[in-house]
């Protein structure tokens, strides 16, 4: 895969293009992550001609309501075809706007938030049994990390022995309803996993070389701890008038914001 695929601002263009054909939510959820993603697809993940290889790395988007990110990395990986952006939220069509384990390629339903850890957690677990090299990347939102079942997942992990995980925080610092400060605060998230017995990496989220640099790391060293990084992010990162603004947690695109915002990607 060449350096140039993935190429974050075109990923950010088809979540525009989705959110606006289908006037649907959680843009800047998506945008946060959109880095996470880029290099996961492009240099990390075993991935196939088929999102159902049985050999496959598995990477569970925990934080399901940023789906439009993976469904763009989907869509470069040839798993989805441009029908499927320009019908988004249209009479049958099968993608949903949380992650759904129905369609092929996402490997969990997370609409819920708080669960999606404890499946990678299991899969993680289960290519330990089986004695395969198969990777799970989780991908946890911060405000979804107030949930109690993320620190059971946590850990269990650590009891188990499942280096073979890796967990990415996206912290951004908000929720829908607020900031994670004012909701529940987390404080120190790397010394909190630290404390869970995970070799941790605090980084920053839109530093792409920074990222495939601990992702290479953390892999490499097979110490029987977990793996986790706190991806330091902003929400709605690329787009000025949503980073930062969690009233776009809810808010729709109209033309002039659709244009507004794929004028400040270069489009």
């Amino acid at each position: 895969m060449s350096q140039s695929a993935y190429n974050v601002n075109f990923l950010r263009k088809t979540v525009l293009d989705m959110a606006f054909n289908g006037s649907t939510v959680h843009i800047p959820c998506a945008f946060s992550v959109i880095e996470i993603l880029a290099v996961l697809y492009r240099e990390h993940l075993y991935l196939a001609s088929t999102p159902n290889d049985p050999q496959r790395d598995f990477l569970v988007l925990s934080k399901g309501h940023g789906v439009m990110a993976q469904y763009a990395c989907m869509l470069e990986q040839g798993w989805l075809k441009e029908s499927d952006i320009k019908n988004y939220f249209a009479d049958g069509t099968a993608l949903k706007g949380l992650s759904d384990a129905h369609v092929p390629g996402l490997e969990v339903t997370s609409g819920s938030l708080g669960h999606g850890l404890s499946v990678g957690v299991g899969m993680a677990l289960g290519s330990k049994l089986r004695k395969t090299n198969q990777q799970v990347y989780a991908i946890v939102g911060d405000g979804e990390s107030n949930e109690g079942s993320i620190w059971e997942a946590l850990l269990f992990a650590a009891h188990w022995k499942l280096d073979n995980l890796c967990v990415i925080i996206d912290a951004n610092g908000f929720q829908a309803m607020g900031t994670t400060q004012e909701v529940m605060h987390l404080s120190d998230l790397t010394k909190k996993l630290e404390a869970f017995d995970f070799d941790t990496i605090e980084l920053d989220g839109h530093n792409e070389k920074e990222l495939t640099e601990a992702f290479h790391k953390l892999k490499a060293n097979k110490n029987g701890r977990p793996k986790a990084i706190v991806a330091n992010t902003v929400k709605g990162k690329g787009v000025s008038f949503m980073e930062g603004n969690n009233t776009w947690h809810y808010t729709r695109l109209n033309p002039t914001t659709y244009q507004n915002a794929l004028k400040e990607l270069g489009f």
